[in-house]
């Protein structure tokens, strides 16, 4: 372990904060300062600007708060940490959401902490993604490991067209449904399809009410599969579940 003589002498982490609310902007900048292997090279609220000012700033590691992160636009964390390889980014105060957490992984992000993560939290976890570890909590971090057990076997399957003629499937719900199994979120379906997330949402629900499927991921599974189940061949059972 680190004394705080080899920290002190160490070449200080560079950290450029992205805080909305300036209350906190100013009381996480003054923490962060305080510690001796740290150097705050900026600390501002997001504009459109942020990316060009995170890019130029020479920062080890992007720490944004939950309000500046959900106003990024989706290739902010990509598009940022692909043009400065080796650069960390740190999200902090977010939802105990999945799909979230699930986004931010796929952008590239290195640690994720929740509202209720202390100001000791976020200290320790920027040294540790600075070491070169990923942070996240716990129930999380279990949720993505199911998430790639599970696309590893969805992912791989192809639709079946036959089956999607069959149930009803109009072509931009096996569009949809095919972005499903590769694993996106909502909000990068919606992106990519140009949609709203809400209209997003309207056709999961529709999907999953028309092949009777208890969530997103059944809907997917019975799709790929190259057998339609007996319950379903019935043209009585599709008549039942209108898209």
């Amino acid at each position: 372990m680190k004394n705080s003589t080899d920290i002190s002498e160490a070449k200080p982490t560079r950290l450029f904060l992205v805080i909305e609310n300036r209350m906190l902007r100013e009381a996480m900048s003054s923490l962060l300062r305080k510690q001796p292997d740290f150097f705050v090279v900026d600390a501002i609220p997001y504009s459109t600007t942020s990316y060009k000012q995170a890019a130029s700033s020479g920062c080890d590691i992007l720490l944004a708060d939950q309000a500046s992160a959900s106003a990024f636009p989706s290739t902010f964390v990509t598009d940022l940490l692909s043009l400065c390889p080796g650069r960390k980014t740190i999200l902090f105060g977010m939802d105990d959401d999945p799909e979230t957490f699930l986004q931010a992984v796929r952008s590239g992000t290195s640690g994720y902490l929740l509202g209720d993560a202390s100001a000791d939290d976020t200290i320790a976890a920027v040294r540790k993604v600075m070491a070169g570890e990923a942070v996240s909590p716990p129930r999380l971090c279990h949720y993505l490991f199911q998430f790639v057990a599970r696309t590893t076997r969805e992912g791989s399957m192809i639709l079946n067209q036959r089956l999607c003629y069959r149930l009803g499937l109009t072509a931009r719900q096996q569009q949809l449904i095919a972005l499903l199994a590769r694993g996106f979120t909502n909000k990068e379906i919606a992106e990519s399809m140009h949609i709203s997330e809400f209209t997003v949402k309207n056709h999961v629900h529709r999907i999953m009410r028309r092949l009777n499927a208890q969530s997103r991921y059944a809907a997917v599974q019975t799709v790929c599969s190259s057998t339609l189940p007996a319950s379903m061949c019935s043209p009585d059972k599709i008549a039942d579940n209108p898209a």
